[in-house]
């Protein structure tokens, strides 16, 4: 790896998303160009955006040194976009990648070490700093927000609906309000995660969803129902 490294980051793990390329000598990060890309749009342009960023500064593929991807919690099928996408363009270039939470992308922009992020229905992605150990993350509702103990102090937020059930549950904690990650705010961790060595499998590299997918949670009650109405059609597609 180059004194410079050069990195491009993606995030499509929110409502919208971002693609970003940059450089950091030393201490300092410089960013190259960054591109915005609408909700329910990213497998049609992402990689188009990724091969723009690259061209307006004059770069191409080969010569990067790490794709940064945020891997999720998020939108299922905006995490898989980003994911698929990083595994193509890193796999025929052979670039390393490695991969970062949101939450903890949400951490690092704010300063505040737990974060909150909307995950609909009620509930939170929720990465709790925990004192003498290794940050966790859930996904929690009101029940297992209640259970948490202790309640932290502070607490990153960047949606009100996240806002809203914390300060329900959790009235005495501060709830910092920080604009959403962009994908350049995921350079510099990603980037520490490459020094540390910790570029991943590509074979190995998945989602980091924390809740099962809209499908596979309907796709089972459905089955569920069916099951109940003909009680026999289990054992005949079984063959039992």
């Amino acid at each position: 790896m180059r004194d410079f490294p050069l990195l491009l980051a993606i995030d499509t793990c929110g409502p919208s998303g971002s693609v970003a390329l940059g450089r950091i000598p030393g201490r300092d990060l410089e960013i190259l160009g960054q591109i915005e890309l609408a909700g329910r749009t990213y497998s049609a342009t992402l990689v188009s955006a990724v091969s723009d960023l690259l061209s307006s500064a004059g770069l191409h593929l080969g010569l990067l040194d790490a794709i940064v991807v945020v891997n999720g919690p998020g939108s299922f099928t905006g995490v898989r976009v980003g994911v698929s996408a990083a595994k193509g363009l890193a796999q025929g270039a052979e670039i390393p990648v490695v991969a970062i939470s949101r939450l903890e992308v949400l951490s690092r922009k704010s300063g505040v070490p737990s974060a909150a992020l909307d995950a609909h229905r009620g509930e939170v992605y929720l990465r709790l700093d925990r004192t003498g150990s290794a940050p966790v993350e859930l996904l929690a509702g009101p029940n297992e927000l209640a259970a948490v103990h202790p309640i932290p102090t502070r607490v990153a937020v960047c949606d009100g609906s996240a806002a809203a059930l914390l300060a329900r549950v959790w009235p005495q904690t501060q709830l910092v309000t920080t604009p959403p990650p962009l994908a350049s705010d995921a350079l510099r961790p990603g980037e520490a995660r490459l020094i540390a060595g910790a570029a991943v499998d590509l074979a190995l590299l998945d989602g980091h969803y924390l809740r099962r997918s809209d499908a596979e949670i309907f796709g089972a009650d459905i089955a569920a129902q069916a099951a109940a109405a003909d009680p026999t059609a289990t054992s005949e597609s079984t063959g039992a």
